[in-house]
């Protein structure tokens, strides 16, 4: 439903508890748990971040009971505007002296001996 490409989802428990991994395997065995064998409730709120894309969804769960026959969930809010991986960093920075600090080659010439 978040078009996620390689999402990690906690939970905001203060405990860091993940659900989902971008990491492969790292979390099948919560595949075929429910979301109340973590304690999520109604007021639980999951942060997925997916740092492909460069976005973060906070997602609060709130329980209802007027959902249509066979739906198991709703999204309601705002959808994210782009999908698909981030765009790369241009590369048009000229560096000459193997950083980017703006120093500059010194140009005096003061008298040697």
């Amino acid at each position: 439903k978040f078009a996620m490409v390689a999402p990690d989802v906690q939970i905001e428990d203060g405990k860091g508890t993940i659900l989902i991994s971008s990491e492969e395997g790292e979390t099948e065995a919560n595949n075929h748990r429910k979301l109340s064998d973590f304690g999520i409730r109604n007021g639980s709120r999951l942060q997925a971040d997916d740092f492909l894309q460069d976005y973060t969804l906070l997602i609060n769960v709130l329980h209802s009971e007027d959902l249509e026959k066979d739906v198991e969930f709703e999204v309601v809010g705002d959808a994210p505007e782009r999908i698909g991986p981030k765009p790369s960093e241009p590369t048009s920075r000229n560096i000459s002296n193997g950083s980017d600090d703006g120093a500059q080659p010194s140009t005096s010439t003061g008298n040697q001996q």
